[in-house]
């Protein structure tokens, strides 16, 4: 059984849930906490040097760590539903979608990053939320205007069936959301999430239905 090493909250972690969801694949779950540092262990670094999650292991015990790789992998094993277009220059379009989210906004707001902004730059809790919601709102503008101006933008972020790029922006709403950023600003962006949020596979991968949830 494949198995995948993550936390409830984790969005990277999130992001391959719902990938697993979208293929009708079936894994087993390991927390591992993140707040209470059992990712520096000795035996997750065994599995992921960096220290971080997901890490999804196969049946054979080869690991495939980073969230993009992973959704990636999974698609090319098992190609059905597709989670890139088969145009190259869809296929483009979707992946910067994706990376604005996983490459962009997320690692600017990530728990390692707000950890080391109270814990060894001495912000408070306010200045810690500020950082949070000023990064969410460049990020998120940029993401609107992207989504709103182009054709190919359907029910999902590019078409009519999600994608990579959806598997990216659900994850980041819900930690926007958790830290009370205002997202009525992006009114195009919260169409697709109610769209992507009332598909099962994405209700499946949500933190609240994880097994490690608290």
């Amino acid at each position: 059984m494949t198995t995948l090493y993550g936390y409830f909250r984790s969005s990277a972690a999130y992001r391959v849930r719902i990938a697993l969801n979208l293929k009708g694949l079936e894994y087993d779950q390991i927390p591992v906490n993140l707040v209470k540092g059992e990712q520096r262990g000795g035996e997750h670094l065994a599995r992921n040097p960096q220290g971080l999650v997901p890490s999804l292991v196969l049946d054979d015990s080869s690991v495939v760590n980073q969230s993009l790789a992973i959704c990636e992998y999974l698609d090319e094993v098992h190609p059905e539903p597709a989670l890139l277009p088969v145009n190259a220059l869809e296929r483009a379009r979707v992946r910067a979608l994706a990376q604005s989210v996983a490459c962009e906004i997320h690692p600017l707001n990530n728990l390692r990053v707000l950890k080391y902004l109270v814990g060894e730059l001495g912000a408070d809790e306010a200045a810690k939320l500020a950082w949070y919601h000023h990064w969410i709102a460049e990020g998120f503008t940029a993401l609107e205007a992207t989504l709103s101006n182009a054709p190919c933008s359907g029910d999902f972020c590019h078409g009519d069936t999600p994608t990579l790029a959806d598997i990216c922006l659900i994850p980041q709403v819900y930690n926007a959301e958790r830290f009370e950023c205002d997202l009525s600003a992006y009114p195009t962006t919260q169409r697709i999430v109610a769209n992507c949020r009332s598909l099962p596979a994405f209700e499946k991968a949500a933190p609240a239905a994880q097994p490690d949830a608290s």
